[in-house]
């Protein structure tokens, strides 16, 4: 399977469960951001401009069922994107454990970077606490979800055995 179809079955995959599912079963702080995963996962393994759409693309759905901001998730997966994308050449990208630190990495980048665009577009107050309270917990999190997420990834084919 192209990469361009894994992308899209994985954020299919993580959308229908950020959207739907894990509302629906997990409480307010224990929920992942697969979104933010499979933001990462793009951005270490796919090295083309659609990545950076689909990345784009990816925050502006979550803005839209949020009820934030729109473009602010997608101005920080975009760039997000594009910081793993100039380094991923410079590291062992099929590493899991490279994956999981990135997420971690990533999911501390992106508070911080929408902390700063809310405080610099914004005048909605104590929004701020939120996030720093919420971002060490949502980091850790979202590292434990990544290392399921890549676990199902890693999964060999079974014509690449034969």
């Amino acid at each position: 399977m192209t990469s361009f179809f894994r992308s899209i079955i994985a954020f299919v995959v993580a959308f229908v469960c950020q959207v739907a599912i894990f509302p629906a079963l997990l409480a307010d702080p224990f929920k992942p951001n697969l979104l933010l995963v499979t933001v990462v996962w793009v951005g270490l393994t796919v090295s083309s401009l659609w990545g950076a759409a689909l990345v784009y693309f990816i925050g502006l759905m979550q803005d839209t069922v949020s009820g934030l901001y729109l473009g602010l998730n997608g101005i920080t997966y975009l760039a997000t994107f594009l910081v793993l994308h100039s380094i991923a050449h410079r590291l062992y990208a099929d590493s899991r454990y490279l994956m999981t630190l990135s997420v971690f990495v990533a999911t501390m980048a992106c508070g911080i970077t929408q902390l700063i665009l809310l405080a610099l577009f914004s005048s909605a107050g104590g929004i701020a606490v939120t996030l720093l309270y919420s971002l060490v917990p949502q980091s850790l999190i979202n590292a434990l979800a990544a290392s399921l997420f890549f676990a199902f990834l890693d999964k060999p084919d079974t014509e690449e055995l034969a």
